[in-house]
């Protein structure tokens, strides 16, 4: 026995050692991100093993969310920003030091040494914390730096500070779902300012655990190809009925759902009005099991004899039994606002943040559902005067904005709703949902290259363009039967070998359609368990 211990001292594995061994790594690291050192204690990246948690996957988030936010401070400035979640404060501490006095930073978090730790990083990048409206300086480098903006770190729950205090732009990123926080940051919200969501719970969003997603957003839904626009739209219905509880009403900025996270950034419109409009958007959806066709449900309160004659596709007729299902409610409106990603665009070239730029230009052609050879990206040619869905920005040569006060409060007159120019907008707005190309593959047939494709659906009279939920979905107005049509028209049989891709000649219009058809029945035979 005592020869048994003594091994296991030699080996360094008793508790004395491991003690000893701990206390060595418990020195804290210093890590650099756009410009901004952050100090991090040990295990920063396990969230059940640190109060400070920083993910180095979420860099894009930052830089986005950044972005957002330098687009904002060109229509006033300054700006209250809070970072209701700061953890180390790498977010509110880039704001600051890349934005200088155009903002007005709030790093706000509950755990005691977060707040310790994100003083610290604040002295570590030579910026003033301010607590309780008193300025703590650190060294003289301070005084050099005067276009450094001002931070303030308190220690509070988000709810409460959310309640007390009014922010013109907020950023919620708490450890899962968020909708335990999003009355209260609708609560004070400045008009016209901004409010920017961050859900990590994917495991809900992405129908993995759907009985959580029906706890948390009351929400029914099931897997599909979709499934990330779908977590996208569940997570805007859920704001925008917490903002209309407050009688305020959202526009859609962007929306961006990637392997970690689901980032949702709306702009706040005050007032019952919008409210009830915003509220007018969210509705149903019918997703068809056999074929995936989907369609929103049409508006109104009278229930339908017969539902299914809503979707295009006829599954219901030659199929047996339940074919469709309801999901929902989700957000049924457009996910994206081409005017303000091009400024966004403009604002990450401005600041060199390389890393952000191809997604945002793919959200660009996304939103005006464009290929990307025929979509402009550049600055709008009149910078004095921009539309965002129907409200006119006027900024002017010093890069602030004239339809606001110095308070952030909205001067009479000056912001100009137009109702036909907004549901021009909503007319031309992108097509929900998309269709992975491998998913309607036809059985036996090779398929052609996506940009090809891509060029066949525009030529055949449909939008298209790519989409960053899926790199193999295409966004598209065309119905599930025309792109299948079209799929298999530029297909090659597998037989062929090295033959060119090009259209089939030889295969006419009832032929293609019963190839299509036959290809659905093959799949619902080989998917039986989906069915209800």
């Amino acid at each position: 026995m005592l020869g048994h211990v003594k091994r296991h001292v030699n080996k360094g594995e008793t508790k004395s050692r491991y003690i000893a061994a701990s206390t060595a790594k418990s020195s804290n690291e210093i890590l650099k991100e756009a410009d901004t050192d952050i100090q991090v204690g040990p295990n920063y990246s396990i969230p059940q093993k640190t109060d400070s948690y920083f993910n180095p996957k979420m860099k894009l988030n930052r830089q986005i969310i950044f972005c957002t936010l330098a687009a904002l401070t060109e229509e006033r400035k300054p700006l209250e920003c809070l970072d209701a979640f700061g953890a180390t404060g790498i977010m509110g501490l880039q704001w600051a030091k890349h934005l200088g006095n155009a903002v007005k930073v709030t790093i706000n978090d509950l755990n005691e040494n977060s707040v310790t730790l994100i003083q610290k990083n604040c002295h570590l990048n030579k910026l003033k914390v301010v607590v309780d409206s008193d300025e703590k300086e650190e060294g003289d480098a301070l005084e050099e730096d005067d276009t450094l903006g001002d931070i303030q770190v308190t220690r509070m729950d988000a709810n409460v500070l959310m309640h007390l205090r009014s922010f013109d732009f907020i950023h919620l990123d708490p450890f899962g779902t968020s909708v335990n926080y999003l009355d209260s940051a609708f609560r004070n919200v400045r008009n016209l300012g901004i409010v920017s969501v961050t859900s990590t719970d994917i495991s809900s969003l992405y129908a993995k655990a759907q009985h959580v997603a029906r706890r948390h957003y009351g929400c029914n839904i099931v897997r599909t190809e979709y499934y990330k626009e779908l977590a996208a739209r569940i997570v805007v219905a859920a704001v925008a009925r917490a903002a209309a509880r407050c009688n305020k009403g959202i526009e859609v900025l962007f929306a961006v759902a990637l392997e970690h996270f689901v980032l949702v950034v709306v702009r706040v419109l005050r007032g019952p009005t919008s409210a009830d409009e915003t509220a007018k958007k969210i509705q149903y959806l019918i997703h068809c099991q056999w074929c995936e066709e989907r369609i929103f449900q049409k508006d109104g309160n009278m229930v339908e004899e017969n539902p299914y004659r809503q979707l295009p596709c006829n599954c219901h007729g030659s199929m047996p039994g339940k074919t469709a299902i309801e999901l929902g409610p989700l957000w049924s409106s457009s996910l994206f606002n081409t005017g303000f990603l091009k400024r966004m665009l403009l604002e990450s070239l401005h600041h060199g943040l390389d890393d952000v730029q191809p997604l945002i230009k793919t959200l660009i052609f996304e939103s005006e559902c464009t290929p990307q050879s025929q979509c402009s990206v550049h600055a709008p040619s009149n910078l004095n005067k921009q539309e965002e869905n129907g409200v006119f920005i006027k900024t002017t040569d010093d890069t602030t904005v004239d339809i606001y006060s110095a308070q952030g409060k909205r001067k009479s007159g000056e912001v100009i709703i137009n109702t036909a120019k907004k549901q021009k907008t909503d007319a031309t707005a992108h097509p929900p949902f998309y269709y992975n190309i491998h998913r309607h593959s036809i059985k036996g047939m090779n398929m052609p290259k996506l940009k090809k494709f891509l060029c066949c659906l525009s030529q055949a009279g449909f939008r298209v363009s790519r989409t960053h939920f899926d790199p193999m979905g295409i966004r598209t107005d065309a119905p599930l039967m025309q792109f299948k049509s079209i799929l298999l028209k530029y297909s090659t049989p597998t037989y062929t070998g090295g033959q060119s891709e090009g259209p089939v000649h030889s295969a006419s219009e009832d032929m293609v359609a019963d190839r299509v058809e036959m290809s659905v029945n093959d799949k619902a035979e080989a998917s039986g368990c989906r069915r209800w």
